[in-house]
């Protein structure tokens, strides 16, 4: 097919991405340049010739897919080869049965099902944050699933995607702060939804800053609407028990000494990182949850990256292997 190779040498696992060419198939070029991953990806000529695409997409262990949803949709119905594996880091797929959520800290049993799915949905960038928080306290009955939540984040324009970047870059598309989704139907919800283990719809109101790349997530919660055992202390002992061990989400240290009172949303930039915080204030009763991550790392390629790695067994390769090399670090 005139496939283009990063590597030429013989490797264990053949990666062909579709979409090579936006925001997160550009990243995840360069997390595995230089990687133990054979890369494959179509030159310019070939890049929207459909039979080009389908032999690409069936002469591969695992494709993975950084399109828009209508096309990452199409790519799969291309794929007949009951061999090849399928990362999608579109929204397409994010609720469909037959696909596992590619966030391997979901629960304790999540990287295994990685590990050995044949299609994986790679989360979205907000929800990565969102599920993070929520999901082990509604799990632990300290969050009713009926919970009436507010979810607001900012995240750098590079969220917009590659067109869009360009032109806040330009200065035809640029910005201070942008609030957009207020027609509340953002594709991101239903997957909140699902994956934090609610009951009820939250309110998701997202924003755009004026940076490049890296997103604040907060969460606000009343005390007197939780359970009487759902102290800020208590959610943020949940929290740090449920990540405990997990190798890229951390959760701040809760002290009185030192609380947590901003957040830098670049934090993280360059990195497959999350830090999660409970901010609480006993007398007035209220809590607030936040993440920091990178939108481009932990909220895409970053995240594509380390499913990659446990869907193709490598995740415990010693130090010094790729996890996530690369000028971007993540």
């Amino acid at each position: 097919m005139g496939a283009a190779l990063l590597r030429s040498h013989p490797m264990n696992h053949h990666i062909f991405i579709d979409g090579d060419q936006g925001t997160t198939g550009l990243d995840l070029q360069n997390r595995l340049r230089g990687s133990e991953f054979r890369i494959r990806t179509l030159p310019a000529d070939l890049r929207k010739n459909a039979a080009a695409r389908r032999e690409a997409l069936n002469d591969c262990d695992i494709a993975i897919l950084c399109l828009p949803d209508a096309a990452a949709r199409d790519a799969v119905a291309m794929i007949e080869n009951p061999a090849v594996r399928v990362i999608d880091a579109s929204s397409a797929h994010r609720t469909s049965p037959g696909w596992v959520y590619g966030l391997p800290e979901l629960d304790a049993r999540q990287a295994e099902r990685i590990a050995a799915a044949s299609r994986v949905t790679n989360p979205g960038c907000y929800p990565t944050a969102a599920v993070a928080l929520l999901r082990p306290l509604t799990d632990a009955g300290l969050l009713p699933a009926d919970y009436p939540l507010v979810i607001q984040a900012v995240s750098g324009y590079s969220g917009q995607g590659r067109a869009g970047a360009e032109a806040h870059e330009a200065g035809t598309g640029s910005h201070s702060l942008k609030l957009y989704g207020l027609g509340l139907e953002h594709k991101h919800v239903p997957e909140i939804e699902a994956y934090a283990g609610l009951a009820a719809r939250p309110l998701f109101v997202p924003a755009y800053g004026s940076y490049r790349q890296g997103i604040v997530l907060t969460i606000g919660l009343h005390a007197r609407l939780l359970p009487a055992q759902a102290s800020g202390a208590r959610i943020h002992e949940c929290l740090v028990e449920r990540y405990r061990d997990a190798a890229h989400v951390h959760v701040v240290p809760m002290s009185a000494a030192a609380p947590v009172i901003e957040l830098d949303p670049q934090v993280h930039n360059g990195s497959n990182d999350m830090s999660l915080a409970v901010s609480w204030n006993a007398r007035t009763g209220q809590i607030v949850l936040s993440a920091v991550l990178d939108n481009l790392g932990k909220g895409a390629a970053g995240a594509a990256v380390q499913n990659l790695r446990w869907m193709a067994g490598a995740s415990r390769a010693p130090s010094g292997a790729l996890e996530f090399e690369g000028a971007a670090g993540g």
